[in-house]
């Protein structure tokens, strides 16, 4: 079971020739858990590039480049949309309607600018410090996709969909199975584990934030909101781990 939601996480959250299915597909919406375990894989692929020698700048590009190879860009459309949904007047109605908009507007061109940005700000410092430091990669993709399993687990959908196939199969219990899967990453740190600490702390503060914004300017958890909360998770969790291994 654990193995056939792995698949399907892996299947969903990258572009990884893992094949799909049915049954890898329901097994994956069946354990939010399975989403931060995707993260230890897809984590240690996008930190290779940090292994590479040469210079910070191309280090830094590589990493960003090998983000949106590994992962694809469904998130990064989650961004674009969920950017163009926020610059508009008006409630969730209006809002959602913006989000089915496949016209790119400032809202939205803008927050994907903000968000290679700051991927490739995290890619610099990351690059300068020790190669070690690359194992905060693995630590920040665990923490995205869990934020992302906690949004699936304590959010609810305003319509039919992504976020409704995802929210509808689990519940707030199967958020301690979430934490137990990612809590393992902060061996990655041993023994500064109070940096993978502050990273997971910073992953749950934008994921609640998300969930907030979601049910208020929204009316729910959708698939843009997964997506961007994905994308947002691991640029903020990248940035607080580079402070803390730098200045603690």
């Amino acid at each position: 079971m654990v193995l056939r939601a792995l698949q399907g996480a892996l299947g969903f959250l990258s572009r990884l020739p893992v094949g799909h299915d049915g049954g890898s597909w329901e097994a994956f919406r069946a354990t939010p858990a399975s989403m931060p375990l995707a993260g230890y894989v897809v984590g240690a692929l996008l930190a290779l590039p940090m292994a590479l020698p040469g210079p910070t700048p191309t280090i830094a590009f590589a990493f960003v480049v090998t983000v949106y190879l590994v992962t694809g860009i469904n998130h990064v459309d989650g961004v674009i949309d969920l950017g163009d949904a926020l610059a508009v007047h008006g409630g969730p109605d209006e809002r959602r309607a913006v989000l089915k908009d496949t016209d790119v507007g400032a809202g939205g061109a803008l927050a994907v600018a903000v968000e290679i940005a700051g991927l490739l700000m995290a890619g610099l410092a990351l690059a300068a410090l020790s190669s070690r430091a690359a194992l905060l990669v693995v630590v920040a993709e665990v923490g995205a996709k869990g934020g992302m399993a906690q949004l699936v687990c304590f959010g609810s959908a305003p319509h039919d969909g992504l976020g409704a196939a995802l929210t509808g199969r689990s519940g707030p219990r199967s958020a301690l199975l979430v934490v137990a899967s990612a809590v393992p990453a902060a061996i990655i740190t041993w023994p500064r584990i109070e940096i993978a600490g502050a990273m997971f702390l910073a992953a749950a503060v934008v994921a609640l934030g998300s969930l907030r914004l979601a049910r208020t300017a929204l009316g729910g958890v959708n698939g843009d909101v997964l997506g961007a909360t994905n994308e947002i998770t691991r640029i903020v969790a990248l940035h607080v781990g580079v402070v803390a291994w730098t200045h603690w």
